[in-house]
């Protein structure tokens, strides 16, 4: 009898194989999902580097948690279901759900609550690291993605939460933005606690609810959020999502909250109200201790998971970006976060308040490759030696071997393929370069390079002769070829 593999019978898969080896496959991915390309990819690349040594050089050291985690240690925070399916990837693991994380914080708090005795406190730690989320997509929203968190765990003094946007603002500086792109929206989650307990709003699911309406001012607009408030609203495409149900006089009063732009002037509701416009205080005291400028109150930054407990802050960019329809939109968050001050105790009673900001990396990404002022690394591919005819193949490796011995990016063409097919992948491969060895050359112990920087493309050249007449190809020694190579 064949041996059972992942729970499914062996004959059945091959059956419905068989059944659908003639039926030609969807090439797309699933919504929410997206194959990189290598100029995305160095750019991404060259973010992590910046955003990383600049988060080393303000003191925090580097953790790496695993992608699954126990859907517990993430689901208390998404809607509960039999299956925790809403917001997270998840499978069933013998007689326990895991699921793949849905943020970096909460598998943070589970490591803190492990090796509490072990970290200085405060721990200050980042990550980079994928996430999902089974959520609808939207422009530069993906269901996969990169996300880069930087906390600080271990104490309750919000001149934390201050420093981190200091330190968020002076990496988004050396990423290339100016301060005029960007503006970092600061609030507290205990205005609005204050707000809901004098509305006597009290139900948990009410509550959350009225939270995640309001976060979603920036893509439904102040009557969505009226609506999300109320009975609920249909989209565009006709899916419904239920409200809060609150009454109209408390809808007004959460309506009229969001509009205040001095924290100062706006009058204390009860005592945790208060507290939280003296926590924004000592932040803002903060800020003027360093001479920053560039952030705002906004009561309309209210965080859509439920776990924060004070300062909230988000970073918001100023500049146009278009979506996948070429269409203008305000983007909006490139990433957040707040203070948390009770994530770590859900595992063990310990007095571990915390708090953090999150980047979504390819959510930057994509507003960035649009940014008309980033200066962007050219893509260099590698120098293509063509191969005019396999009996040179050892000369051409002699030629390979110098090339990357100098620590030059290069490769013999092996395909059959004719001189201007070699010279049209070359252009794809955006070379800086192509070597042309023939006969002559071999005979000659030479190397002919054609320089491909700033010229058309140069699988225009249809034939030898074409080649020979370019201006900018020159033929030298194979001995000295190596100085005629300016990467």
């Amino acid at each position: 009898m064949d041996q059972e593999v992942g729970g499914s019978n062996p004959p059945n898969c091959t059956k419905i194989q068989i059944m659908s080896e003639n039926k030609k496959l969807n090439p797309e991915l699933p919504s929410g999902f997206k194959d990189r390309i290598n100029e995305e990819l160095l750019l991404r690349d060259e973010i992590i580097s910046l955003i990383k040594n600049n988060f080393i050089l303000n003191g925090f050291d580097q953790l790496e948690t695993s992608s699954f985690e126990y859907s517990d240690v993430i689901g208390k925070f998404l809607p509960d279901q039999d299956r925790p399916q809403s917001g997270v990837f998840s499978i069933k693991d013998e007689n326990d759900w895991i699921s793949l994380r849905y943020d970096l914080t909460a598998p943070l708090a589970r490591y803190v609550a492990k090796n509490y005795d072990l970290l200085p406190r405060p721990f200050k730690r980042f990550q980079v690291g994928q996430v999902w989320r089974n959520e609808k997509p939207g422009p530069g929203r993906f269901r996969e993605f990169i996300q880069f968190d930087i906390d600080i765990v271990g104490d309750s003094n919000v001149q934390y939460d201050a420093d981190l946007c200091l330190v968020i603002s002076d990496t988004l500086n050396k990423i290339g933005l100016k301060n005029q792109d960007f503006k970092i929206r600061i609030n507290n989650r205990k205005l609005l606690q204050g707000l809901l307990e004098d509305l006597k709003i009290l139900d948990y699911k009410q509550i959350q609810s009225t939270l995640r309406a309001i976060d979603k001012l920036d893509r439904v607009g102040i009557k969505g959020v009226e609506l999300l408030l109320g009975n609920g609203r249909k989209d565009k495409s006709g899916d419904f999502t239920k409200g809060a149900e609150l009454k109209k006089n408390q809808i007004d009063k959460i309506i009229s909250f969001l509009d205040f732009k001095d924290f100062n002037k706006i009058t204390p509701l009860n005592e945790i109200f208060s507290e939280g416009i003296k926590e924004l205080i000592i932040i803002k005291n903060y800020f003027e201790l360093f001479n920053f400028k560039n952030f705002v109150f906004d009561p309309t930054v209210i965080r859509g998971l439920d776990y924060y407990t004070g300062p909230i802050f988000e970073a918001n960019l100023s500049f146009k970006v278009k979506n996948e329809k070429d269409v203008e939109i305000e983007f909006g968050s490139i990433g957040g976060g707040g203070r948390y001050d009770k994530l770590v105790n859900r595992f063990k009673n310990l007095n571990a308040p915390a708090t953090g900001f999150s980047i979504g990396v390819d959510r930057l990404i994509y507003a960035l490759l649009q940014y008309d002022d980033l200066k962007i690394k050219n893509i260099i591919g590698p120098i293509v030696i063509c191969n005019l005819d396999e009996a040179y193949l050892g000369y051409y490796r002699q030629i390979l071997s110098k090339l990357r011995d100098a620590n030059i990016c290069s490769e013999i063409y092996l395909g059959k393929n004719s001189l201007k097919n070699q010279l049209k992948y070359a252009d794809k491969r955006k070379s800086p370069y192509v070597i042309i060895c023939g006969e002559d050359e071999v005979k000659n112990n030479e190397v002919t390079i054609k320089n491909l920087k700033d010229t058309d493309k140069v699988s225009d050249a249809i034939n030898r002769e074409d080649w020979k007449s370019s201006s900018k190809q020159k033929k030298c020694s194979i001995e000295n070829f190596l100085k005629e190579i300016k990467i």
